[in-house]
């Protein structure tokens, strides 16, 4: 007998062949017959496969007939194919072992369907749910689709650091990672923690990464990233996951054509490689969710200046709730107006006001504006921020004065651009961000394994 996942087993072409199958039970229901029928699932898959008991197994009345969801078996038998409607091939079971019992009395995912809300509470168990198994599968093959298109790129996999001692985006809202005793007294001094210095969680592995693209072209980096901002939206995570490249002699003009690719590569590969999941998306959580991203692929990003668009806001006749005024920051309500309403297509935003972009954006000539790019998408807004990064000396200097940062601390982000400096670009996906607008998932919470979240760190 061979090993098979469920997914393998239900394919037509295993119809003959002796298995053994394990997973967890959905279901059970006996037959008048005197056998019974079981849904086993292992979570290679989002369907199920149907196991025929017959009631001559040895442990069929002292165990099988006992079974209830959530327990955890091993089947032997041979796949056949099935005269049901319902699905094309079932397995006629010769053997069961029980590996683990579940009790109905206490096992919290008896029922068929649960809040989101609730699962939450329950994060060790929900990856058994069809809705959080198919977010983690979809999320899989996001991360394998990222990989794949960067290491085809030529893109070279960096890890930078999660401890740091800089931050990329200058908020100041980041985790401090400390050894010292707060409750001390007299108070500890900074320079006698761990690292002789602050040091917290990263923000952004950028900076570290444009180390990298300034020696070695093009570079990307993938991995987590700490946010300390007290926000309970359905959009912020406190600890979440981001790819980040960065390319050596990219403009804004190569930056967006890397950006517009990334995407379609990402949402072809789900496509075809999570249909089934997809599809069980679209029944019963965003009907759009096929036919968005199917919109994306077919349409060329629309590529525009925030000034052009601040016009284009401004004539629109929209009542929205936050002003259009040049010189803010557009927010989600605009994003999906250009997107969704005035050029049905994928937008990709440029030339920000610099005030409200942080100090690495290359200034532009007029000097009003850097060269910054937001790319848009239907549903959600933006989905990826990026730029052109700002290579002068004299005018980084500057710039990083205006924002208040010390110079000292950034000593080795000015060595690039003493010695040999280059122009260069990159941007940053929110891995979340980008599961949340595939699957049409309404909150971010119910994308991510384990969610960080103000007053919330549980397991």
């Amino acid at each position: 007998m061979e090993c098979l996942t469920v997914r393998e087993a239900r394919l037509p072409a295993a119809v003959g062949r002796e298995v053994i199958l394990r997973g967890w039970v959905r279901t059970r229901r006996d037959s008048k017959g005197g056998f019974s029928f079981l849904e086993l699932n292992d979570g290679s898959c989002l369907g199920n496969i149907q196991v025929i008991v017959p009631g001559e197994l040895p442990n069929y009345d002292s165990e099988i007939r006992q079974l209830t969801t959530g327990c955890s078996i091993q089947v032997e038998g041979l796949i056949q194919a099935s005269p049901g409607e319902k699905q094309a091939v079932e397995v006629l079971a010769s053997r069961i072992v029980v590996f683990g019992w579940a009790s109905p009395e206490t096992y919290l995912l008896q029922k068929k369907r649960h809040s989101y809300e609730f699962l939450r509470t329950i994060a060790h168990l929900r990856p058994r749910t069809n809705s959080f198994g198919a977010v983690m599968r979809v999320r899989n093959t996001v991360a394998r689709s990222i990989h794949e298109f960067f290491q085809e790129e030529g893109f070279l996999y960096i890890h930078t650091p999660i401890i740091t001692a800089s931050d990329c985006e200058g908020a100041g809202a980041m985790f401090r990672v400390t050894t010292l005793d707060p409750q001390a007294n007299p108070p500890p001094k900074a320079e006698d923690d761990f690292f002789g210095k602050p040091t917290y969680l990263t923000v952004s592995g950028q900076l570290e990464a444009e180390v990298f693209a300034c020696s070695l072209g093009k570079v990307y980096t993938f991995g987590p990233t700490f946010r300390a901002e007290n926000s309970n939206t359905t959009r912020h995570l406190a600890e979440f996951w981001m790819v980040e490249p960065e390319a050596a002699f990219f403009d804004l003009a190569a930056n967006m054509d890397l950006a517009e690719r990334f995407l379609k590569r990402i949402l072809r590969d789900v496509l075809e490689r999570c249909s089934e999941d997809m599809e069980f998306f679209a029944r019963w959580v965003e009907p759009s969710a096929i036919t968005t991203l199917e919109h994306v692929l077919q349409e060329d990003f629309i590529r525009l200046s925030y000034t052009e668009a601040i016009d284009i806001l401004a004539r629109s006749g929209q009542n929205f709730e936050f002003p259009v005024e040049w010189g803010r920051d557009l927010q989600a309500e605009h994003e999906r107006y250009l997107t969704e309403t005035h050029f049905h297509k994928p937008v990709i935003l440029t030339d920000y006001p610099r005030t409200i972009k942080p100090f690495y954006m290359r200034l532009n000539d007029d000097e009003r504006t850097v060269r910054a790019m937001d790319v848009l998408l239907p549903r959600v807004g933006e989905i990826i921020g990026g730029s052109q990064r700002e290579e002068r000396l004299d005018v980084l200097t500057q710039r990083m004065q205006e924002q208040g940062l010390r110079m000292e601390d950034y000593w080795w982000y000015l060595d690039l651009r003493r010695y040999g400096t280059v122009p260069h670009s990159g941007f940053g996906l929110g891995l979340e961000r980008a599961v949340q607008f595939i699957t049409g998932m309404g909150n971010i919470r119910d994308v991510i394994p384990f969610p960080r979240t103000p007053g919330s760190a549980e397991f």
